[in-house]
């Protein structure tokens, strides 16, 4: 009974790390998403400008101008880095996690596979021990 609560608290607990995970990554995408449409939005207000156009970026408390090759230059660079995280964040970082879930499970199964292998050698320790360990669980009763 103690083991199955054991087993239970774990998978909660390994549960509640993946619902951790999963949060930070949706909030993760949801900031890059939300950047990404802010830039096309800027990209294609620059698409309308005549190229001789005052385009100004803010500096801290300042606004400084820009040439229109150079801010949309900066805003294609920006979005190609956008689409990189997001890249990163939605093909990689579940091909890492899965990753990291086999390398998990190989490493448990080899610890399994130890566990088991030092019990038999236990077993065959104690019986080596004690000829008559082996047939301590024969029923020798008469049958009736």
């Amino acid at each position: 009974m103690a083991d199955s609560q054991k087993q239970l608290q774990a998978l909660s607990d390994e549960f509640q790390k993946l619902q951790g995970e999963l949060q930070t990554t949706v909030e993760a995408r949801q900031r890059l998403e939300a950047q990404e449409q802010e830039n096309k939005s800027v990209q294609k207000e620059f698409s309308k400008l005549n190229d001789d156009a005052g385009i100004y970026k803010l500096v801290g408390p300042v606004l400084l101008k820009q040439d229109k090759i150079e801010a949309t230059m900066a805003v294609d660079g920006r979005l190609e880095y956008i689409g990189k995280e997001m890249f990163v964040i939605i093909v990689l970082g579940p091909a890492a996690r899965r990753i990291t879930d086999i390398e998990q499970q190989a490493d448990r199964r080899a610890d399994h596979r130890h566990t088991k292998e030092m019990r038999g050698k236990e077993d065959r320790d104690n019986a080596d021990s004690d000829p008559d360990a082996a047939f301590t669980s024969i029923d020798t009763s008469p049958e009736r």
